[in-house]
């Protein structure tokens, strides 16, 4: 259980990881992670909150800080209408779950809720609200934590 983190459209990749805060380490980038539209949000934020949002979710740049510094602050996903197809996949190849919305209508910031990433379901305040599932190629990625350790996995295989 976790509480929702309410975003708009068109958050991107420089409010997610501050270009300023690039050449840290990701535990800087992390604690300024979304600071120019919600200065509370790295010091508030609690293992297994959920960020709910808009459309186009992580436009912008190709970093992957990005979606490492929600996954470092101990977000357990992101919901959104839309996501920028470099940040969806820069998240799966980390382990980060995003997960598409119809509607994030009835949703408030603070909201409790439950992700349930098998399920491809959000219950908030007791309404659950169906989401698109992940496609089972990228499942397998995130149920492996990421690529890197889906790929070692992989190869640790093929040399038995």
């Amino acid at each position: 259980m976790g509480r929702v983190f309410l975003l708009g459209d068109d958050v991107d990749t420089d409010q997610l990881a501050p270009g300023q805060h690039m050449r840290s380490g990701i535990e800087a980038i992390a604690a300024h992670c979304l600071e120019a539209v919600r200065p509370d949000f790295a010091a508030g934020v609690c293992q297994g909150d959920v960020i709910v949002a808009g459309r186009n979710f992580g436009a912008g740049s190709s970093r992957e800080q990005a979606a490492e510094a929600l996954k470092h602050l101990g977000i357990a996903g992101v919901v959104a209408q839309s996501f920028a197809g470099i940040f969806y996949r820069n998240a799966i190849n980390l382990g980060l779950p995003v997960l598409v919305a119809q509607t994030i209508d009835g949703i408030a910031d603070g909201d409790h809720c439950v992700l349930d990433v098998d399920a491809a379901a959000l219950t908030v305040g007791g309404s659950e609200i169906a989401l698109e599932p992940i496609p089972d190629n990228l499942r397998r990625l995130l149920d492996d934590g990421g690529l890197v350790s889906h790929l070692k996995q992989r190869f640790a295989e093929t040399r038995r």
